[in-house]
């Protein structure tokens, strides 16, 4: 698993999966919530490959964020 956070963005990325070629993500589920969303990421058998949050700084734990691999420097 690895987490990404683009603080000028103020978006993270979650992969669940080791690597994701291009072109797997063929689907895409977005939820709402209070100052952001989440966007889950589905290959076409529906296996979750990962999910973005947008206004990550005010959905996740600020703890979560600072071990982020930052992609923003």
């Amino acid at each position: 698993m690895r987490t990404t956070f683009d603080a000028d963005a103020d978006a993270a990325y979650i992969s669940l999966t080791p690597e994701t070629a291009p072109g797997r993500s063929v689907r895409n589920v977005e939820v709402e919530s209070a100052g952001g969303s989440v966007v889950l990421d589905l290959d076409s058998e529906g296996v979750l490959l990962g999910v973005e949050v947008l206004g990550a700084t005010k959905i996740l734990d600020q703890g979560f964020l600072a071990a982020a691999e930052r992609i923003d420097e």
